[in-house]
């Protein structure tokens, strides 16, 4: 056992007239700390899983941290380095100054336990945590004086409960520069890995990779265009891509983590996930959507699909079909399904389809979008994902003799363009073409336009409106009409040699 602690943290029962104390235990805590400054080594698995704000003596919370430090920096973490660390702290000299250090370790015991004591330490701390909410929750239901709005209190309660089962109680929000530092080593590090060109979640597009690194943790994404250009099959075709790629790698602490592609989470507030479904197939076994849809179709092209829908199920792709959400419910159910399920990619089509959760902004539209667009950038923070949210553009584009979308041309674009790291447009040139066709008794006007025909043909433009961390520009795609499909284009210059 460890030698009894000095009287400020001792462990007061509480009488029947006082109020309960919260989850503690101060002496798993020195038991703890003892054992670490005796064998540094356990830190190795501890610190994995462990902070210093699970700590409720904040004391101990601080001598956790200079250990940790100090091992960090190949230094062994001992009473005697501690010392000078803590001459100075007042709470430390209420205990007897640094010797209280070497009082921590005055039972080598503790070493047998310390993973035991951790875990119940990580443990306690959560619950204070759910008791921190469960007051908050009291509180605010009992608060009548303001504007009541029990939906948005629940939300609220739903997204604390969140937080907690995620940062297990801490300010997990806050990091010290030396954490942040060493995120962005781990990053390029991934980057170099690959090749180079890729830091975030492939999009299974090269060309878009090598502009954009892939798609960023905690990123806004819009994905805009005109009606027809394909922002639906884009993202879909983004988000088989990064699904197909899934492949995950135990932690050391248990969990599992996406080390390639990811888990999609798709919001279709347009289509039906059956629409989606066939989508995919039709991209991926070349046969037309529209084809499948109505039955016309060979009996080989029907055992394709569905040998291939067998691999489809697979997939770490799940589809919420359901309309008229708010953002507030979106939220809700998105950490709901990386609770249950992980999620690594969010993917909304599209913007305008939500609601706000509050009734003012409902009666003005560019506050209601502002609101969506601020939350959904709050969430992508939260979550810790990218989310690619898809938008409509103005007719204002149509207006123009050259109808390449620009940012001006966002629906209610202040907010949208303020919020969103990354802004991408979809433009395909064939569409515009199609509907300037000339008559073909105009032999000479016709033989022109399907020469531009031709010069156009599959080919589809992703414009890099607005990055925040890299440089705009466009990147060309190819696109097959029949099967919705952008793919990576392959440049003249760059084909194969023929034989």
């Amino acid at each position: 056992m460890v030698t009894p602690l000095a009287t400020p943290l001792a462990l007061v029962e509480s009488s029947p007239s006082q109020s309960p104390s919260l989850p503690q235990n101060v002496e798993a805590e020195a038991a703890l700390l003892g054992a670490l400054m005796i064998d540094n080594r356990l830190a190795e698995d501890i610190q994995l899983k462990l902070r210093p704000d699970h700590f409720f003596e904040p004391l101990h919370g601080r001598i956790y941290e200079q250990i940790l430090k100090l091992i960090d920096r190949n230094m062994i973490a001992n009473p005697v380095t501690l010392r000078p660390l803590f001459e100075a702290d007042e709470e430390m000299k209420e205990l007897g100054g640094p010797a209280y250090l070497a009082q921590l370790t005055g039972s080598g015991a503790a070493i047998i336990g310390a993973r035991d004591f951790a875990g119940q330490i990580y443990d306690l701390a959560l619950l204070r945590a759910l008791v921190g909410v469960g007051r908050e929750m009291v509180e605010s239901a009992l608060d009548t004086s303001a504007e009541v709005d029990p939906k948005g209190q629940i939300e609220g309660a739903e997204a604390a409960l969140y937080r907690v089962a995620e940062e297990g109680g801490g300010e997990g929000s806050v990091k010290s520069f030396a954490q942040a530092t060493k995120l962005a080593v781990q990053m390029a590090e991934k980057a170099l890995n690959t090749g180079g060109g890729l830091s975030g979640i492939t999009t299974g597009l090269e060309t878009v990779n090598a502009k954009t690194g892939g798609l960023h943790h905690s990123d806004l994404l819009i994905l805009a265009g005109r009606p027809g250009m394909g922002k639906t099959a884009l993202a879909t075709n983004i988000a088989y891509n990064i699904a197909k790629s899934y492949r995950a790698e135990q932690q050391p602490d248990g969990t599992m983590k996406a080390v390639d592609g990811g888990i999609v989470g798709f919001f279709s507030l347009e289509m039906s996930a059956e629409q989606l479904a066939t989508r995919i197939i039709a991209e991926q076994t070349g046969i037309p959507s529209n084809q499948i849809r109505r039955g016309g179709i060979s009996e080989s092209d029907f055992e394709r699909i569905k040998d291939y829908s067998i691999e489809l199920q697979n997939l770490p792709l799940y589809v919420d079909e359901t309309g008229g959400l708010s953002v507030a419910q979106l939220a809700a159910r998105a950490r709901r399904l990386k609770r249950q399920r992980g999620l690594d990619v969010l993917i909304i089509d599209y913007l305008q389809l939500l609601s706000g959760s509050t009734k003012r902004s409902s009666e003005n539209r560019v506050q209601e979008i502002t609101e969506i667009t601020t939350k959904l950038k709050a969430l992508a923070k939260e979550l810790n994902v990218p989310i690619l949210a898809l938008s409509q553009l103005s007719r204002q584009v149509e207006s123009r003799d050259d109808k390449r979308p620009q940012l001006s041309d966002l629906r209610e674009s202040g907010s949208i363009e303020q919020d969103a790291d990354v802004v991408l447009f979809v433009y395909r040139e064939e569409y515009y073409h199609q509907m300037r066709k000339p008559m073909e008794s105009n032999r000479e006007k016709f033989a022109e336009w399907l020469a531009d025909a031709d010069k156009v043909h599959g080919k589809a433009e992703v414009i890099i409106g607005k990055q925040r961390h890299g440089p705009t520009g466009t990147v060309e795609l190819q696109f097959d009409a029949a099967v919705t499909r952008f793919s990576s284009l392959a440049r003249e210059d760059h084909l194969p040699e023929r034989m």
